[in-house]
């Protein structure tokens, strides 16, 4: 009798488990199937963070912006050979390193977003881009010439004046896109070249002072 009913709850207890176990295997699956839901939804919102969630303000800031950057840059690389001042050689150097990975972001974004990216051609169009009469700030390829050929304190006081000027270009821009723009990490940035470019901006008016 007591191995029947030993048997019994065997059986029973055999048969809870097996239950028990599916029931943990159906919540095991449905809580699977939420994650990778959840997971394809957050990949689905990081993709239109990148891609989607700009505007044309943001691409024509970009646009506008690499040239500009790309600009100043060509200015700075003249600095190391031609200017007599130690601090336009500084800032210079400064301007270079914080402009170039900037190129780089912006450049990132517009093939994210399946736009042109501006080329770059030094010593072939000081101007940089076909459009930066357009822009702000720009020098022409006259005044780009016209620095080439100078040194000493007078490339010293014309690199001064022409980036001053350049640097007021790339802050009225970068207003606009904070204005105007979407895209959350391009305004950002047009953010910190306001902030970077003015207090450059009074640095450089400060170096024209003492000349």
């Amino acid at each position: 009798m007591t191995s029947t009913r030993t048997l019994i709850r065997r059986a029973a207890l055999g048969t809870t488990a097996v239950a028990a176990a599916l029931v943990l295997a159906a919540c095991g699956s449905d809580n699977g199937s939420d994650t990778g839901s959840g997971a394809q939804t957050s990949a689905s919102a990081g993709a239109e963070d990148t891609a989607g969630a700009h505007n044309d303000q943001d691409v024509s800031f970009a646009q506008g912006m690499i040239p500009h950057h790309q600009q100043a840059i060509q200015m700075s690389k003249m600095a190391a050979s031609q200017a007599s001042s130690t601090e336009v050689k500084d800032l210079a150097a400064r301007i270079e390193k914080a402009q170039d990975p900037e190129i780089e972001t912006m450049s990132g974004w517009l093939e994210s977003w399946g736009e042109d990216v501006p080329s770059s051609m030094p010593g072939m169009d000081h101007g940089g881009h076909s459009g930066s009469s357009d822009m702000p700030g720009m020098m022409d390829t006259e005044d780009m010439d016209e620095l080439m050929k100078a040194s000493g304190k007078g490339f010293d006081t014309m690199f001064l004046t022409m980036m001053v000027e350049h640097h007021e270009g790339a802050v009225e821009m970068a207003t606009t896109e904070k204005d105007k723009g979407r895209y959350g990490p391009a305004k950002k940035l047009a953010g910190e070249i306001i902030t970077a470019q003015n207090a450059e901006i009074e640095e450089m008016n400060k170096l024209l002072g003492k000349s």
